[in-house]
């Protein structure tokens, strides 16, 4: 997963090839046609309907570009969001970056599904 230093992530940089998706959209109403970023945002870190929006996106939609996590993000909500399908995310502007890449190395099994199934390794390394 990239990660994006909050001072380095310009909100609204969209365009033709990028959307923003509002977290109560249903990503299944998007035409995905040209689309190669699609940024998801989390309010607060406890509303997690992005988690599902990125799940839908990348496995029932079969999205093959960018979705990235922006609002707020926390380090230690990396590696779930990475199974759910995220391949960037923007941690909120007090979030250590070097802390963030730490949480994402840290269980190199439970990232590529080793335990069970996800939105990125559908079967889980003991099924193959």
């Amino acid at each position: 997963m990239k990660l994006i230093a909050a001072k380095d992530y310009s909100a609204g940089a969209t365009g033709l090839n990028v959307i923003e998706l509002a977290n109560d959209a249903d990503p299944r109403a998007l035409s995905l046609a040209g689309i190669e970023c699609i940024v998801l945002n989390f309010p607060k870190f406890t509303d997690g309907r992005a988690f599902s929006q990125a799940f839908l996106l990348s496995r029932r939609l079969g999205f093959k570009g960018e979705i990235r996590a922006t609002g707020d993000v926390l380090a230690d909500q990396l590696a779930q969001m990475e199974r759910s399908g995220f391949t960037s995310a923007v941690p909120r502007a007090d979030q250590d970056l070097a802390a963030a890449q730490r949480v994402l190395g840290s269980y190199p099994g439970f990232r590529v599904g080793r335990y069970q199934g996800d939105a990125v390794q559908v079967n889980p390394h003991f099924a193959n």
